[in-house]
């Protein structure tokens, strides 16, 4: 399948991108810096350069693929846990406007949507933001997938897993393949699952 990666760079975006591709599917992956390009040359993806907030260039990039799957593993999440809240505005746009972009360029070209959720609730504007991806994907027959914390290689937890509802970063990467087929729905990739 033609297969479109948002957030392919991401610590899941990146495990994905790379057994998308070793299982034969053609894989695109969006990254806005020039410098994250060639790891996704690398895992043997096609890079794009774009932003999901530049809407126009997001629909015209999108639909030249013309992709079977738009798999949304976008998050703007800080580096620090620490700074997690005071950044938290910057992620709640992406799962608002960012997804109304992504979905709506996978509906101009009939493909399906697969988007990454969390598996706890989320207070104030965070869980809003939430729910409105949600809403957003299901109204357009798309794949929620609610994760649990990521621990493992390169997550805030690396050497101690978090408490639940939780899921490894590797098995949380190789659960979301199995989804590509799945009908419109929520599903919960968490460890004990």
């Amino acid at each position: 399948m033609k297969i479109f990666v948002a957030g392919s760079t991401g610590v899941i975006g990146r495990r994905i991108s790379s057994l998308l591709v070793a299982s034969g599917h053609d894989v695109k992956g969006m990254t806005r810096t020039t410098s994250k390009a060639n790891e996704l040359r690398v895992l043997g993806a096609t890079p794009v350069l774009c932003d999901v907030f530049d809407r126009s260039l997001l629909v015209e990039v999108i639909t030249e693929f013309n992709p079977d799957v738009v798999i949304n593993e976008l998050t703007d999440l800080p580096d620090d846990p620490i700074l997690i809240r005071k950044h938290a505005s910057f992620n709640n746009r992406i799962r608002t406007e960012g997804t109304i972009n992504l979905v709506d360029a996978a509906v101009a070209c009939n493909a399906k949507v697969i988007a990454q959720s969390v598996a706890w609730d989320l207070p104030g504007d965070g869980g809003i933001a939430v729910k409105f991806l949600e809403r957003t994907v299901l109204a357009a027959g798309g794949v929620i997938i609610r994760y649990g914390q990521f621990y493992g290689p390169e997550t805030y937890f690396e050497s101690e897993p978090p408490p639940s509802p939780r899921v490894h970063i590797d098995f949380a990467a190789r659960r979301t393949l199995d989804y590509l087929f799945a009908p419109s729905g929520v599903v919960i990739v968490v460890d004990d699952a």
